[in-house]
């Protein structure tokens, strides 16, 4: 493999129902932060049926050049036409680096992409840069420049490791949703668009989609939310988080909640925040009953504003926190409501 042949940082652009996911644009934003160290481009591939319209928005999001796969087997999401597809891109284009989001659809295809082409993929990345391999230079090794290092939390989240592929190309990782940010949209800013189409022919390997259900979920998504009430097993009890949801009904905020309470069955996976969860960023975020273990710290250590409620006054969480209160929920919720939808209604 001729390491010199491959050029630009590549990400797959997922869309569903013919509108792109929100981890499309996070990789875009970080996929040009790359290419600048690298001196290069960020080019987005969008792979579907009748999604040529969406490369504007890729480029108004910062997107150099879109690659557009489109074709009718491309409809809905299949392994084997979508992981045939990206395997010819990068075998035509050779990128140096591709990302994936590691969402349900990334997570299926991405190794089975890089298993294709023969490379390694760092999985779950929660940080991604570029620099020397190894990190410090040994006697008798060659410390490689340039090259992407992938940050991922390892042994159940108790320890971060940064790995590289120096030996094989492209690099390739799947990146959480929410842990990067997008860039703002530069409006009317385009981006080069070039079809690609290497051609599909189903095998015995393109399963047939019968029909497609689509669940009705009112569910307010946590990574969008501004301001979240996050609850964990300090709370005490299912009933007891009728406090929390108080709490953010007075600040226009949404619930949310730790591994522990997912377990417990007190509320649904949906709302999870931490490493085996959701990965959030709102602009403030009420720690409550929460010890803050490394694995949620990981999901929320980049909010804005972080505000911890907890009886003990040695727990984690206040180590992070930029505010702490130390005692009793039960005691400090209702006035604490009280007080704020005051302000709230003299606003």
């Amino acid at each position: 493999m001729n390491l010199e042949e491959y050029k630009g940082v590549f990400v797959f652009a997922q869309q569903v129902d013919n509108k792109l996911s929100g981890i499309a644009l996070e990789l875009v934003g970080k996929g040009k932060s790359l290419a600048a160290d690298l001196n290069t481009e960020v080019t987005a591939v969008l792979v579907g049926s009748g999604v040529k319209g969406l490369a504007d928005e890729l480029g108004e999001y910062g997107a150099d050049r879109v690659i557009v796969v489109d074709d009718p087997e491309l409809k809905e999401y299949r392994t084997e036409p979508y992981a045939h597809a990206l395997a010819e891109v990068i075998k035509k284009y050779k990128p140096e680096i591709f990302l994936v989001g590691a969402t349900a659809i990334g997570r299926d295809l991405g190794p089975r992409v890089s298993a294709r082409v023969h490379t390694g993929l760092t999985a779950d990345c929660t940080q991604l840069d570029i620099g020397d391999f190894p990190l410090n230079p040994m006697p008798g090794k060659e410390q490689l420049h340039n090259q992407l290092l992938m940050t991922r939390p390892a042994f159940g989240g108790n320890t971060i490791a940064t790995i590289a592929c120096p030996a094989f190309r492209p690099q390739m990782a799947t990146v959480r949703p929410g842990v990067m940010q997008k860039l703002c949209p530069e409006a009317g800013r385009k981006a080069v668009v070039e079809e690609f189409n290497p051609g599909f022919v189903p095998n015995n390997k393109y399963v047939e989609i019968m029909d497609v259900v689509k669940a009705v979920n009112d569910m307010v998504d946590i990574m969008d939310a501004k301001i979240l009430v996050s609850g964990g097993r300090g709370v005490g009890s299912p009933e007891n988080f009728k406090l929390l949801e108080d709490l953010a009904a007075a600040v226009g905020g949404t619930v949310s909640c730790s591994r522990a309470v997912v377990d417990a069955g007190w509320k649904p996976k949906d709302l999870q925040v931490g490493q085996t969860g959701k990965t959030v960023r709102p602009k403030v975020y009420f720690a409550i009953g929460i010890s803050g273990a490394i694995q949620h710290l990981a999901g929320m250590e980049e909010s804005d504003l972080i505000i911890a409620i907890n009886k003990d006054e040695t727990a984690p969480i206040f180590d992070v926190a930029d505010y702490g209160i130390v005692g009793d929920l039960n005691k400090i919720l209702p006035p604490l409501t009280e007080q704020l939808k005051a302000a709230c209604a003299c606003n």
